[in-house]
């Protein structure tokens, strides 16, 4: 596999394609027009300079892995010699299953297509599809090429080659591959997400704590421990035994809301949809979001150095 496919240009897109190019691979990205590649560009080198001011590549491996990434406007010549594709297009089922008609009849039986889709049903994905075998979905986390995880969700046709080829390309991009054998609306990140969610906003909207603290109280506590131990290891680590005690006591009284809080309701009614409105369950400015952003982007490529330490796997230009 040398040439990657990347149908889309948008944010995952963008970061699916440097994560092919951190891999010493070319990345052939399908964009929709030019004002898309410039986009798609732009980002890219913002993405690249941060990099390499935090030494997790030099000037001129930034030079080369930019020369890895392309971009077309002709879906015929991004998948021209592509030996495998990645569709990052909207989350759109019709968008979705337009494109794979399309695709289909541009590349031979044997080109697996993967896509990034976060929720859409494979049996939906697949209905039109002619060759259901070569077809999986992975769906990487945001920023891909900072963040290793990538759920690999086989559908109930795919063959034991294309999980293969998929997991071979997967580990080959740095990643770490886990496998839903039983798909499940969510897979398992979102689920685990969203759970962690309710609760938090559960505890908001009846006063328990601030937000700022319902936060600290995950940043400063169970976050610093989970990138070591998950919530499986946690539990052997600190007695099963004990963890059913606790169970007894605390699952009565979790939530178990089955639609969103009023309080959200109510957010997005006043059009508070977060940082895109500069307002949501937190009062946001320009400064205060970019600030954020940073620290986040900077704790995860000091994770990604560490990686890249042990693994001892620069990009060659």
């Amino acid at each position: 596999m040398t040439t990657i496919a990347i149908i889309g240009a948008g944010t995952m897109g963008r970061s699916i394609a440097l994560s092919v190019a951190l891999a010493n691979m070319k990345a052939a990205v399908f964009a929709l027009n030019e004002r898309e590649i410039l986009l798609a560009k732009e980002d890219i080198q913002q993405k690249l300079k941060l990099l390499k001011e935090q030494q997790v590549i030099t000037e001129q491996e930034g030079y080369a892995i930019t020369d890895d990434i392309y971009y077309v406007t002709s879906l015929a010549d991004c998948v021209l010699e592509a030996s495998f594709v990645i569709e990052a297009v909207p989350e759109n089922l019709a968008i979705k299953q337009d494109m794979y008609a399309k695709l289909e009849g541009l590349l031979s039986a044997e080109v697996i297509i993967a896509s990034n889709t976060s929720g859409i049903p494979s049996e939906q994905l697949i209905e039109k599809i002619i060759y259901p075998e070569r077809f999986i979905i992975t769906h990487f986390w945001n920023p891909a090429h900072l963040v290793p995880l990538v759920e690999m969700v086989p559908n109930k046709r795919t063959s034991e080659r294309t999980i293969e080829k998929t997991r071979e390309l997967l580990e080959r991009l740095n990643k770490k591959v886990v496998t839903i054998q039983k798909e499940v609306p969510g897979f398992i990140g979102n689920r685990l997400q969203f759970a962690l969610f309710r609760e938090a906003l559960t505890l908001l909207d009846e006063g328990i704590a601030s937000k700022e603290d319902i936060d600290l109280a995950v940043t400063q506590g169970i976050g610093r421990r989970l990138p070591i131990t998950g919530p499986l290891m946690s539990a052997d680590f600190t007695g099963l035994d004990v963890v059913q005690s606790i169970c007894h006591y605390l699952y009565p009284v979790l939530s178990q809301d089955t639609d969103t809080r009023q309080l959200l309701q109510q957010k997005l009614q006043d059009t508070h949809l977060g940082v895109k409105s500069l307002h949501g369950l937190y009062k946001w400015d320009e400064e205060q979001i970019q600030q954020v952003s940073q620290q986040r982007e900077q704790m995860l490529i000091h994770f990604l150095k560490q990686d890249l330490h042990r693994k001892g796997n620069h990009h060659e230009g």
